[in-house]
């Protein structure tokens, strides 16, 4: 198993990174949460878990241990593979993600794309007393992951983030504009035309998500 990857980042992309260890370039598939926080040309630590099928071997990258202690742990699900433990990450922290099994909220897991209420219910049932308590997993992210973000980069990588989970650019661009007054209400002086330099891709994706969750 490759527990993680410490090494320069060569590429980001809407969907991954390529992080260069030892001279290698290794890709690994990352939330938009995560991909904020890494920059071409910076040294990067991110914890991995690789998922191997018959045809592939694929990395999977996240910026703490919690967060790739949980990806696998959602995998025990029935229904429940890779790339919908990824997006589930991307709605939800891992704490946030304990709240909702342990309140058995479906409306908030269903807000996840290609979760259904019968899909919901089967991650409560499955999951409930698994995941643990919020709290419980490693705060932080590991070595150079993701906190603030760039103010004049937020919106192009909550956009990206929604497009990799399958919302219409459109439709994208909607939920951002929505909630971006509320992101911006607390922030300091403008560093750009309209960029508030506290916006974290993280949050601003979840509530974009949320939004277009309810439409």
């Amino acid at each position: 198993m490759i527990a993680h990857l410490d090494g320069m980042v060569s590429a980001v992309a809407p969907d991954g990174a390529v992080i260069d260890v030892g001279g290698v370039g290794l890709l690994v598939q990352c939330t938009p949460g995560t991909l904020a926080g890494l920059r071409p040309g910076d040294q990067a630590r991110v914890a991995t878990s690789l998922v191997v099928r018959e045809d592939a071997l694929t990395l999977y990258g996240f910026a703490a241990e919690d967060e790739r202690n949980t990806f696998e742990l959602l995998q025990t699900a029935s229904g429940v593979g890779p790339r919908l433990a990824l997006a589930m990450l991307a709605v939800f922290t891992p704490d946030a993600l304990r709240r909702a099994v342990a309140a058995e909220d479906l409306a908030a897991l269903t807000t996840v794309p290609g979760i259904g209420r019968k899909g919901a219910q089967r991650i409560v049932l499955e999951l409930a007393g698994r995941l643990g308590s919020p709290g419980d997993g490693a705060a932080g992210p590991a070595g150079g992951g993701p906190g603030g973000n760039r103010p004049a980069a937020w919106r192009e990588q909550v956009r990206a983030g929604l497009v990799s989970l399958g919302w219409p650019a459109r439709e994208a661009d909607q939920a951002i504009a929505l909630v971006e007054p509320e992101l911006l209400g607390g922030a300091g002086p403008a560093d750009g035309p309209g960029d508030g330099p506290g916006v974290d891709v993280s949050v601003a994706l979840r509530a974009a998500l949320r939004v277009l969750g309810r439409a």
